[in-house]
Formats: structure tokens, C-alpha cells, sequence
């Protein structure tokens, strides 16, 4: 007996009769001649925060890679296995996307789980190694004098952001292509509860509304 999730079928099947038919041509098309997408977004695994959702797009345009906290390690050539890195390197030399984006988000559970130093979940304490990356050696974040513990945990979401965007640049290729002028790097915000997205401008290294973006 199948017991796949009947939401998921019930979904699939909306998708099917409203809006394959719509696109049916374009997925033909993306079968044939493969995926060309511009733009590779590296977001959150959390289900609020949605990058086809959110920049409303079709099926090839975004070429996608989510984890805890949107992060983006530094370039370990080494011989363990890298999946950020692994789909980096694909979009980078194969895709050769012209713009890298980096989405966080407002209630990120990764980055409250680093601010709040909890204890392992599991015995491979997966989540707080993977955000041990987010840090420095030797570098402390810690609760400002008169910061509130939200105003803490959104500069921490909006530094993970400038983290990663740190880390794209570690990687060789990333930065050839980057230097050349062939690829560009952003950084945004997204506020959940209000579905608000922010842009880094990189001038001023401060996030602005997208609506006042032209």
C-alpha cells in the first residue's frame, strides 16, 4: 500500500489540471535543451521562505540550493564531500549563472539555535557544527549593551548573509568570475510575517526595501 503524503498528491494533482497546461511547452522545452537559469539562489531548507515563492518564478529560472541558515562555507578542497560547494561549482563553471544570491530570512531556527547555544539535538550534532562555520576562529558574537533579544537575532540573520557573501569569494572560481565582471553577488532579507524582502546594497552594506529598488 502507498502512503505517500496525500497533501503532496493532492497538490500534485491541482498542478496538473491548472497550471501544467499552461507551461506544459515550457517544460518540454527545459527537457530538451536543459536548464539555462541566470540566477542561482542560496537560501534556508525553512518551508516559509520559499525562493520560487517568493520572486514568483517559473520552472528554469532559478537554480536553487537550500540548507540550515542559508549558508555558504568557505572554498576545502579536501576529501570530504561538499554539497553547497558541489552545487556551486555547477551553476559557477556549467550553468555559468550571472548572479548569485544570498536569501536569508527573518525566525531563521539555525541562527536562534546558534544565538541560543542549545545543547546537541543528536549525538552528531549536526545543526551546531554546521553553524560553527558561521564564526571565525576566535571570534565571539555576543548580545550588545541595550540590544534587545530581537534586534540580536535579526543583526545575527542579516550577518549570516554577509557571511556567506564573504565565503562565495574564497572559491576560485567564484571570485574569476565574479573579478571579471561576468557574475555578480547580492545578498537579501526576507520578514516572514509581514512577506517584506530586502535587498543589500552593497554601497552602504545596509538592507533596503526591494520596493524602493529600481
Amino acid at each position: 500500500m502507498i502512503t505517500f503524503p496525500k497533501s503532496l498528491l493532492d497538490g500534485y494533482n491541482a498542478f496538473s489540471t491548472n497550471r501544467l497546461p499552461a507551461e506544459q511547452n515550457r517544460y518540454r522545452e527545459l527537457s530538451v535543451k536543459g536548464q539555462s537559469p541566470e540566477v542561482m539562489v542560496i537560501g534556508c531548507c525553512d518551508s516559509r521562505v520559499s525562493p520560487e515563492v517568493i520572486f514568483d518564478v517559473g520552472p528554469g529560472e532559478l537554480f536553487v540550493v537550500r540548507n540550515i541558515a542559508n549558508l555558504v562555507p568557505t572554498y576545502q578542497p579536501d576529501e570530504n564531500a561538499h554539497g553547497v560547494s558541489a552545487a556551486l561549482e555547477y551553476a559557477v563553471t556549467v550553468l555559468k549563472v550571472k548572479h548569485i544570491v544570498v536569501l536569508g530570512h527573518a525566525q531563521c531556527g539555525g541562527i536562534r539555535a546558534f544565538v541560543d547555544k542549545i545543547e546537541p539535538l543528536t549525538p552528531g550534532d549536526f545543526i551546531g557544527k554546521w553553524m560553527q562555520m558561521f564564526i571565525k576562529p576566535g571570534e565571539v558574537v555576543e548580545q550588545r549593551d541595550h540590544e534587545t533579544m530581537a534586534q540580536f537575532v535579526e543583526r545575527i540573520e542579516k550577518a549570516a548573509v554577509f557571511r556567506s557573501l564573504e565565503n562565495l569569494m574564497t572559491f576560485p572560481f567564484v571570485r574569476k568570475a565574479v573579478e571579471s565582471g561576468q557574475m555578480q553577488l547580492h545578498g537579501a532579507y526576507f520578514g516572514v510575517a509581514e512577506g517584506t524582502l530586502f535587498v543589500l546594497d552593497q554601497a552602504s552594506k545596509q538592507f533596503r526595501s526591494a520596493r524602493s529598488v529600481t
